[in-house]
């Protein structure tokens, strides 16, 4: 009977260890492929590509400055926004909203993150672009446009697509996801903890500022970085408001473009060997950008939780 359950954790250990190799040769196969496919380019373009604005299939002279910056803003609008409303809702319902108003927000919030991107997207340039561009854009043109320095970053016609609608637009798709982790984090903040901080006299702010946000800050950050992984890989909804345009431009209210939207626009029609491992180029850029954010967000965690240490 022992040397049967022994065999039966054995090979309960070698079946786990196995799925997880397997991640990891996927995980390497991916780059691999990656690296394998852009090779040309790389060896055509080298580092010049990263900083490169050009984008001429006609002369093959091919560079991803725009899309990485167009990615990295467009992300960064969307954190901008969407972790304070996610913050909102998440404190709303764990701790002011009444017992029967929770389960619908909830549910609802959750429906929102099983819309199809391709969904937001219609949405975005069918209602949301043209709301935007005849009553929002010129007002932002109107108020902030002669502000020294942020002036420059809402310059030109208001069009309704463009970096900043791209950015808005994925704030909406990530607030559910970001608002669902936030939320189910700040329910398990053992309940006398917060009633004790009640007790003392501290208000629903300094409650969850200095109990619940320090308990939770894990599951907050890894929550915020799911957010921030589905705005950088997010293809059809920026695709469909971004404006696939390749320049350039120091205001948002102009078109742009971002590495998914490119590879999506244009993966069909690339014609040549050197256009096709450009693209597979700007999918690898993709894959770095978003490991990088990861290995940041894991430092940053490892350096809380060495300070949690020091000051126990």
């Amino acid at each position: 009977m022992g040397n049967r359950l022994r065999r039966q954790d054995a090979a309960f250990r070698f079946v786990t260890q196995g799925f997880a190799f397997l991640v990891l040769l996927v995980l390497a196969g991916i780059i691999l492929t990656l690296i394998a496919g852009s090779w040309q380019s790389i060896t055509r373009f080298g580092a010049g590509f990263l900083i490169s604005s050009e984008w001429n299939p006609v002369t093959e002279e091919f560079g991803a400055l725009v899309p990485i910056v167009g990615t990295l803003v467009t992300s960064a609008i969307a954190l901008l926004i969407g972790v304070p409303v996610s913050f909102g809702i998440a404190l709303f319902l764990t701790e002011l909203s009444p017992v029967w108003l929770r389960r619908p927000i909830g549910t609802a919030i959750e429906l929102l993150a099983a819309i199809p991107s391709i969904i937001y997207g219609m949405w975005g340039l069918f209602v949301f672009a043209p709301l935007f561009a005849d009553h929002v854009q010129p007002l932002l043109i109107d108020v902030l446009g002669p502000i020294p320095l942020i002036g420059v970053l809402f310059e030109g016609p208001p069009m309704g697509i463009g970096v900043l609608t791209a950015g808005i637009i994925l704030a909406v798709m990530v607030i559910p996801f970001i608002s669902a982790v936030m939320r189910d984090v700040f329910e398990i903040v053992p309940a006398v903890i917060k009633e004790s901080a009640y007790g003392v006299g501290a208000t629903t702010w300094e409650v969850v500022w200095n109990v619940v946000l320090p308990y939770t800050k894990v599951g907050v950050i890894g929550g915020i970085m799911l957010g921030l992984g589905r705005a950088l890989g997010e293809t059809m909804a920026v695709t469909f408001v971004i404006g696939n345009a390749h320049r350039l431009s120091s205001s948002l209210l102009a078109p742009g473009n971002s590495i998914a939207s490119a590879l999506a626009n244009e993966f069909t029609e690339a014609v040549g060997e050197l256009y096709f491992s450009a693209l597979i180029e700007l999918g690898l850029i993709l894959f770095v950008i978003t490991f990088i954010v990861l290995s940041l967000s894991k430092l940053l965690l490892l350096r809380l939780a060495r300070r949690e240490g020091k000051q126990t």
